[in-house]
């Protein structure tokens, strides 16, 4: 692991463990109100002052990590999983499940699945509980963002069609299952894996698209999306460097990711 690898991926441990340890740095939690303190500048007691209602920021960004962090892993891993089986069932069987299935995936790809997300996400219930809106977005992205990645499955499952150990594994006797399970699945795991590291950044910054338009994770529960979304406001831009801070994870984190995984690690 080169020296760029080794400090993205001890970042994103360091990210993850505050995340996880949010209750334990950040004791007041998210959603208490410091009502003699809204707006205030950073300080020993706020490390990123608090918002217009008075609630610590520095809480509010570890609590909105922990949601963006752990559950854009989950949608991948949804996503993923969809891409698979429609990749591999097409390459696989070929025939009228591969024109059928690709016929599926160039529907979801006509469209840009951001927006349809968008839309889809518009139609549902505001009101709903900020637990259920964590819920709802992230199984939204994770069955909605599957297409492209099916793609690539796909193509893969072809190639290794043709290889010679598929070619004499048949010529063996070998059936379907067996085919499925001992030969091509395990030549495809590396192109999965990839599928589920890229997706992961986009779901992140996909959350953080939704929830800047006010359709992500509901109110008082924070996430990168919600918390971006208070950055609309030139008065707050302006207010300080602190209040970008939401912004500059988001940025850090996204490079880690690209950095910690390299593309060609799976090709080998």
């Amino acid at each position: 692991m080169r020296l760029p690898q080794k400090l993205a991926a001890t970042f994103l441990i360091l990210i993850y463990a505050a995340a996880l340890g949010a209750g334990w740095i950040a004791p007041a939690g998210y959603v208490q109100q410091f009502r003699e303190n809204p707006g205030a500048s950073p300080s020993s007691r706020f490390l990123l002052g608090t918002d217009e209602l008075g609630r610590d920021a520095f809480a509010r960004l570890l609590y909105g990590s922990r949601v963006s962090l752990s559950l854009a892993p989950a949608a991948a891993l949804v996503s993923t999983l969809i891409a698979a089986a429609v990749g591999i069932s097409a390459g696989y069987f070929g025939g009228w499940v591969d024109t059928f299935l690709m016929r599926l995936t160039d529907l979801f790809l006509s469209v840009p699945w951001l927006f349809l997300i968008l839309t889809v996400r518009a139609v549902l219930p505001l009101n709903v509980s900020p637990f259920d809106s964590v819920g709802i977005t992230f199984l939204l992205l994770g069955m909605l963002g599957w297409a492209s990645a099916a793609r690539v499955v796909r193509s893969t499952a072809l190639s290794r069609e043709a290889r010679d150990f598929m070619i004499q594994a048949r010529a063996r006797g070998c059936g379907h299952w067996r085919l499925l399970a001992v030969h091509l699945l395990p030549n495809l795991r590396p192109v999965v894996a990839a599928q589920f590291w890229m997706s992961i950044p986009i779901f992140i910054l996909s959350e953080a698209n939704l929830g800047f338009l006010g359709l992500g994770v509901a109110e008082p529960l924070p996430s990168w999306g919600s918390l971006l979304s208070g950055l609309q406001s030139l008065d707050t831009l302006t207010a300080g460097p602190w209040r970008l801070a939401p912004l500059g994870l988001l940025v850090l984190v996204m490079t880690a990711f690209h950095l910690v995984v390299p593309m060609d690690d799976f090709s080998k």
